[in-house]
C-alpha cells in the first residue's frame, strides 16, 4: 500500500506545491483534484490542481518531471460531481468532464479516476436505476476503452437539508454495489471505500472490506466521531451533520487497526489517501498542514515507508 492524500484541502496550492508539501511531510502519492475551473458551491469542491480540459502534451511531460522530482505518484485523478442529477444542464458538464478526466488519467499513466455515481435526492434507489444504468453503462465502456478503472466512493452525501431525503450519490450500501456491479460488471467499475461513512449509517465497514475488498481500486482515510448526545436529540431521521463530525484519522470512530489488518488480509495494496474534513484543521493554511502532517504521523504504523 501507499499513503497519501485527497488534494482538495489544499485549494491555493499549485500542483508543485501539493507535491513538494506531500514530498516534504513523506507521502507517497496525491489523489489530484480535477474539477472544472470555476467555482463550486459546496466544501471541498471545485478545486482545480490539474486541468483536464486544457492538458497539452507540454504539460503532461511538466507534470510527470514533477511527479519524478518529488517522488510523490498520482494514486488517482478525483472529480467528484452528480451525473444523475434532475437538471439537464448540470448533468451535461459532469459527464463531459467526467470523459475528459479519463482521457487525461490514460494520458498521465494515472490508471484511476475517483467519482461519483450520483443520484437524484428525492427519487427511490429504484427510481433512479433506470437512469443510473444508462448513464454509467457507457461511462465504463469509455473508461474500460481507455484502460481507466473508477472507483466510486461510498459517500451518500447526504448531510444537510438540500440533500435531502436520499443523499446525492447512489453507491453507497453494500447491497447496492452488488446490484451495481450485477448489472455494469467488469474489472472497470469499482470502489473508492471511505470507512466513515458507514460509521454513522451503523454499517460494518470491516465486513464491507472482506466481502468487496476485491472491488476496492482506491481507499480514502477519514474518521468520524459519532455524537450520542446529539442523536439522541434527533434521530435517525435528523440531518447526519447533527449527530456525527468528520475527524482526522485516530481521532473517531474507526478501528484503523482492525481496518488496515482486514486490507492487507483481502490483499489491497493500492493507495490509502487521508481526506482532511475535520473542521478544527480549516482555518488556515497552516492548520491543513497541520493536519496532514497529524494523519500521516498516525497512519504511517500501518503503512510502513517504502
Amino acid at each position: 500500500m501507499k499513503l497519501g492524500f485527497v488534494t482538495a484541502i489544499l485549494p491555493d496550492f499549485t500542483f508543485e506545491e501539493v507535491l513538494q508539501t506531500a514530498s516534504e511531510i513523506g507521502y507517497d502519492c496525491v489523489e489530484v483534484m480535477c474539477w472544472p475551473v470555476g467555482k463550486a458551491e459546496r466544501r471541498y469542491a471545485g478545486v482545480t490542481h490539474i486541468d483536464v480540459n486544457n492538458l497539452t502534451d507540454e504539460l503532461v511531460t511538466e507534470i510527470q518531471n514533477l511527479v519524478n522530482k518529488y517522488r510523490v505518484s498520482i494514486s488517482a485523478l478525483g472529480y467528484y460531481p452528480n451525473p444523475l442529477t434532475p437538471d439537464p444542464s448540470e448533468r451535461k458538464i459532469a459527464l463531459e468532464q467526467i470523459r475528459n478526466v479519463i482521457r487525461a488519467a490514460e494520458k498521465l499513466g494515472v490508471g484511476v479516476v475517483n467519482s461519483f455515481t450520483g443520484r437524484d435526492w428525492k427519487k427511490s434507489v429504484e427510481d433512479n436505476w433506470p437512469m443510473f444504468i444508462e448513464t454509467w453503462e457507457p461511462i465504463v465502456s469509455f473508461a474500460e476503452d481507455h484502460n481507466i478503472k473508477i472507483g466510486i466512493e461510498n459517500c451518500p452525501m447526504l448531510f444537510t437539508a438540500n440533500e435531502w431525503p436520499g443523499g446525492k450519490n447512489l453507491f453507497t450500501t453494500p447491497y447496492i454495489w452488488g446490484k451495481g456491479f450485477k448489472d455494469i460488471p467488469g474489472d472497470h467499475f469499482g470502489l473508492n471505500f471511505d470507512p466513515s461513512h458507514f460509521i454513522w449509517q451503523q454499517m460494518d465497514y470491516i465486513k464491507a472490506i472482506r466481502d468487496f475488498g476485491y472491488k476496492f481500486y482506491h481507499v480514502h482515510a477519514k474518521d468520524v466521531l459519532m455524537e450520542k448526545h446529539k442523536l439522541d436529540g434527533v434521530g435517525i431521521m435528523g440531518y447526519p451533520n447533527d449527530y456525527h463530525t468528520p475527524k482526522l484519522p485516530g481521532l473517531g470512530d474507526v478501528d484503523w487497526e482492525d481496518f488496515f489488518f482486514t486490507l492487507t488480509a483481502v490483499g489491497y495494496e493500492g493507495a490509502v489517501c487521508v481526506e482532511v474534513e475535520d473542521r478544527a484543521y480549516e482555518g488556515t493554511t497552516e492548520k491543513r498542514i497541520d493536519a496532514l502532517r497529524t494523519s500521516y504521523n498516525y497512519l504511517r504504523q500501518f503503512i510502513p515507508a517504502s
